[in-house]
Parts: structure tokens; C-alpha cells; sequence
């Protein structure tokens, strides 16, 4: 095994326990988690599969492994960014309908009562 695939394992490794500590610590919820820990994952196989990335590009029919990993990559951010759009969206309108609920509570608090 030559040195840039122990140093890719070991730099993955620790990602992945990173990610983990994170989790446990309450600063990173699974499901944002699992994105990160799938391309840590895919690091590993590669780092170990050395070969496989040709493999894998010449059955997709991409000519140049590199232009497989970027195109991967694009691919992976456009659906992160998709699906955190989906969640900010989501969040907004909770917020939205709060301050509208937390207005009303006012409301009701500065009336009179009759």
C-alpha cells in the first residue's frame, strides 16, 4: 500500500469519528450526517480499490476517472443543496406560523377583559 492511501484511510477514519462525535454531542443531526459519512465511506472503498475508480468510470463510459470523482461531487452537492433548501423552506414557514400564533397570544393578553 503506498503512503497517499494510509494517509486517505487514516484521514477518513477520523472524519468518520468526527462526524460521530459530533452526533453524540447533539451539534449534528443524523440525517445531515449521512451524506457526509457516505462519501467518507466511498473514500475508504476507493483508497483500498485502487483500481476501481477505472473500473467503475469505463462501466459508466467516462473516459477519465477524474472527471467520474468530479462529476460525483457536483452531483452530490446539488442534492445536499436540495435537500437544505427543503429544510429551510419547511423552517420558514414554522417560523412564520409561530410569530403569527405569538401574535394573536399578544393580542389576546392586551385585551380588556370584558
Amino acid at each position: 500500500m503506498e503512503r497517499v492511501q494510509i494517509i486517505a484511510i487514516v484521514a477518513s477514519i477520523l472524519f468518520i469519528l468526527f462526524i460521530a462525535r459530533l452526533i453524540l454531542r447533539g451539534k449534528l443531526r443524523e440525517e445531515y450526517a449521512i451524506i457526509w459519512i457516505v462519501c467518507s465511506i466511498l473514500l475508504i472503498v476507493f483508497s483500498f480499490w485502487r483500481s476501481g475508480l477505472d473500473v467503475v468510470s469505463d462501466f459508466i463510459g467516462i473516459k477519465a476517472p477524474p472527471n467520474l470523482v468530479f462529476t460525483g461531487a457536483i452531483f452530490a452537492v446539488l442534492v445536499y443543496l436540495l435537500h437544505l433548501s427543503v429544510v429551510v423552506s419547511k423552517l420558514q414557514e414554522q417560523n412564520k406560523k409561530l410569530a403569527q400564533e405569538i401574535a394573536l397570544m399578544n393580542e389576546k393578553l392586551r385585551e380588556p377583559n370584558n
